[in-house]
């Protein structure tokens, strides 16, 4: 097992690691050691892939473990922001969040058959988009909890923009999963 592959799999055990940090209430400040685990998680995600193409260590098994990871993180993070929300802002969330799910699920089984007409659906500009928004906006929502804590007012004021960028994330996946089957038809003829 190489290095990428490893710290592939050092991100899927950090994922427990950040849910029960961002849920047990004894921890002091849970939610911003929680951030920081989920902080670098994500960084995880982009030393395994540049290393592997760096050193050309791709591999099947990466190849594989890698978006699971991913996926993995993002939903966990979805789910936790959804427990602890602003006054008024479940029910977006919970409708962001199934999206941002939903695509997902949808480009997963979309490579699967593709996989198995030997296509490869390589990632694009717009899939990473997304991915940079999401996670722009998690950084910004997970440690909500403890923020208000502490200061409402700057609070309201991050959760605002990292709702905001939520909003963008959660238009980006729609465009993006529209953009992946239009490009790729051919997948389901």
């Amino acid at each position: 097992m190489n290095t990428p592959t490893k710290i592939t799999l050092v991100r899927i055990c950090l994922i427990p690691v950040f849910v029960a940090v961002f849920l047990i209430d004894a921890i002091p400040y849970g939610k911003f050691i929680s951030l920081g685990i989920f902080a670098i998680a994500s960084l995880t995600d982009w030393l395994d892939g540049y290393l592997a193409r760096k050193n050309n260590l791709v591999t099947d098994l990466g190849k594989f473990l890698d978006p699971i990871a991913d996926k993995l993180l993002v939903t966990a993070a979805l789910i936790l922001v959804l427990l602890d929300p602003l006054d008024g802002f479940l029910i977006p969330l919970a409708v962001f969040a199934i999206t941002i799910i939903a695509r997902e699920l949808i480009i997963s089984g979309f490579r699967i058959v593709a996989s198995s007409k030997n296509i490869v659906i390589a990632a694009d500009k717009l899939g990473k988009i997304k991915t940079v928004l999401q996670m722009s906006a998690l950084l910004l929502l997970i440690p909500y909890g403890d923020i208000s804590a502490l200061h409402e007012t700057a609070a309201a004021i991050i959760f605002y923009v990292g709702f905001g960028l939520l909003c963008a994330a959660t238009l980006m996946t729609v465009v993006s999963v529209i953009n992946y089957i239009v490009k790729n038809r051919e997948v389901l003829r």
